[in-house]
């Protein structure tokens, strides 16, 4: 027969068009705390608290935020997505939360009403909302002080829930932190959690389901968190000296064995980076791949951070951030995680032809945002930037295929002479556009905007949106996109897949760009051929013709083939 397939290559390129790293933390402009993660399989979600409102002497967190990225470089941010005493008047406070989704699509959220006052459930179709209480009567899964379906079994700090489906689709949550005389934490013997099941309607969960998950390992604080790699169970929990340790097991309600430690204290190069303070985690795999994240006080540690309730150089302690990384496994071993700047690499390129949020970017410089909320309806997270100072927000990776025509923004204006630049490269690039905004009578009072650019097109490694106008917070965007010709689709070279049995010649990798056809390390072209000089593969010329060249582990090729009959077929490969 005759089988048209796609074959790659691993380890044998390097320089793909963008791999401009995403740098950690996701956001700039917030102090975020506690993070949960999650993923459908198209998108990467992450669930945060917020120390924004914090003080000097101790933690004020009342907001969760939401998330989300489709290739791991830029992140949306959907703004305050549930908030204490806004959807619900008996939730007091909300601190670190987990986040799953089910197998119908529906989001869930397990939090804790404070400090220990127990713990709720909320559910929602979309990501930014509305999100409601599935329970009848508006009860709470666990609580202290009456009006939950359970109290806490002793556990002493009644917190830090997570919630996890199964891939059978049976739903758990878990929680549990501190110590008690019945439900000790110790050297070696630690009995601070609990398990439950959920019932398949996700309205309550049978109370005799409730497991004691006791574990060896180090004192254990707070912070348990479940995850699988094929048949094994991971519990991943804080522990008391301040790091994350992880413990196995063949069923999901355990029991657990201690298997080791998964991440220091967050620092790189030795130099912490998390003021010695406490940890917290979340983990999820998406796209083959799996991501820890994690807080730490680098941004408030920055020369350029935030300030918090009028005061420019905040508490370390109590002003968090939150970044991501990537780690790997060993087997069933986890593999300890290794804190970057960096963060994760891009791992597919960003579609510049469809509306986003306008906090939606791989890095920010000088803008803050608010959260619109209205009862029953998805919030609306808005930019407004400090339009007077060097304020922007970078895309990275864009492919733009054979070219944008437009920019189109939604925006309110309250001054007149707001103006957004479209630029490559730098926040003092090349020029691609600029959009004058139309002053309008309100905050809420949107208009759109639809100007023309150019120069725009193939994979633009960075591209910025820089905000300027005569006085500060008088614009808020809410949202943009681009419009003109789509991406190109990935096809063979030239149109014409190779035949196996047969030779394939290396530089007849499949037309497409990055993260397409080949994956690169480096936006430069290294090489020094003249064939597809405009792209990130680094060609060489040599004495037989044309070859790939500067290769690093990790870089990837494909080829569109057709492999003829049904045998097994051997493969060598000439290389230096």
């Amino acid at each position: 027969m005759n089988l048209p397939i796609r074959i790659a290559l691993f380890g044998i390129i390097a320089s793909v068009g963008v791999h401009i790293y995403a740098d950690n933390p996701i956001s700039s402009y917030h102090y975020l705390a506690d993070p949960a993660a999650t993923s459908d399989g198209e998108t990467f979600y992450i669930l945060t608290d917020s120390d924004d409102p914090a003080g000097s002497n101790g933690y004020t967190i009342k907001s969760l935020y939401g998330f989300s990225s489709k290739d791991m470089k830029n992140w949306t941010d959907h703004g305050i997505i549930f908030e204490a005493k806004r959807e619900y008047d008996n939730i007091n406070d909300i601190w670190a939360s987990g986040i799953d989704i089910a197998p119908d699509g529906t989001f869930y959220i397990v939090y804790p009403d404070g400090g220990g006052g127990g713990v709720g459930l909320i559910g929602a179709k979309n990501f930014s909302g509305p999100w409601e209480n599935p329970i009848p009567g508006n009860k709470k899964l666990i609580n202290n002080w009456g009006g939950g379906l359970a109290d806490c079994d002793g556990i002493g700090w009644c917190f830090d829930p997570a919630i996890y489906f199964d891939t059978d689709g049976s739903g758990y949550f878990t929680f549990g932190g501190g110590s008690s005389d019945s439900r000790p934490a110790a050297e070696n013997n630690n009995n601070i959690f609990n398990i439950y099941k959920f019932n398949s309607d996700m309205k309550g969960f049978d109370i005799n389901s409730k497991v004691q998950l006791k574990v060896g390992g180090p004192k254990a604080m707070e912070a348990s968190y479940i995850h699988k790699l094929g048949s094994t169970y991971y519990l991943t929990y804080s522990t008391a000296d301040l790091r994350i340790a992880y413990a196995t097991s063949s069923k999901v309600t355990g029991p657990y064995t201690y298997q080791g430690i998964f991440m220091d204290n967050p620092n790189i190069n030795g130099q912490n980076i998390n003021a010695h303070n406490n940890n917290h985690h979340g983990i999820a795999e998406f796209k083959g791949k799996w991501y820890a994240v994690y807080h730490d006080r680098r941004l408030v540690q920055a020369s350029e951070h935030p300030a918090s309730l009028g005061v420019a150089n905040p508490e370390p302690a109590y002003h968090r951030s939150v970044s991501i990384d990537e780690f790997t496994f060993s087997g069933e071993k986890m593999n300890k995680l290794v804190y970057t700047n960096e963060g994760p690499k891009q791992i597919a390129n960003f579609d510049p032809y469809q509306t986003y949020p306008a906090i939606t970017s791989s890095k920010q410089r000088n803008i803050r945002s608010r959260t619109d909320w209205t009862r029953g309806q998805p919030v609306k997270h808005v930019l407004t930037p400090y339009s007077t100072k060097e304020s922007w927000i970078r895309v990275s990776g864009v492919d733009f295929g054979s070219g944008a025509t437009n920019f189109i923004v939604t925006a309110a204006s309250v001054a007149s002479g707001n103006k957004i630049e479209i630029r490559s490269g730098s926040v003092s690039g090349t020029l691609a556009g600029s959009c004058d905004l139309p002053q309008t009578s309100g905050w809420n009072a949107y208009e759109t905007t639809e100007c023309a650019v150019d120069g725009l097109k193939g994979v633009v490694d960075q591209l910025f949106l820089v905000f300027k106008g005569s006085k500060d917070s008088t614009m808020g965007v809410l949202e943009w996109e681009f419009s003109g010709a789509p991406s190109a689709p990935q096809t063979a070279y030239k149109g014409v897949a190779a035949t196996i049995p047969g030779v394939i010649e290396a530089e007849n990798f499949d037309d497409g760009g990055a993260r397409k056809a080949y994956s690169d390390e480096e936006s430069e072209n290294q090489g020094d051929a003249t064939m597809r000089a405009t792209e990130g593969v680094d060609l060489v010329t040599i004495p037989e013709g044309t070859a790939v060249g500067y290769t690093v582990a990790g870089e990837w090729l494909e080829y569109t083939v057709n492999v003829t009959g049904t045998t097994d077929k051997s493969f060598t490969a000439r290389v230096a």
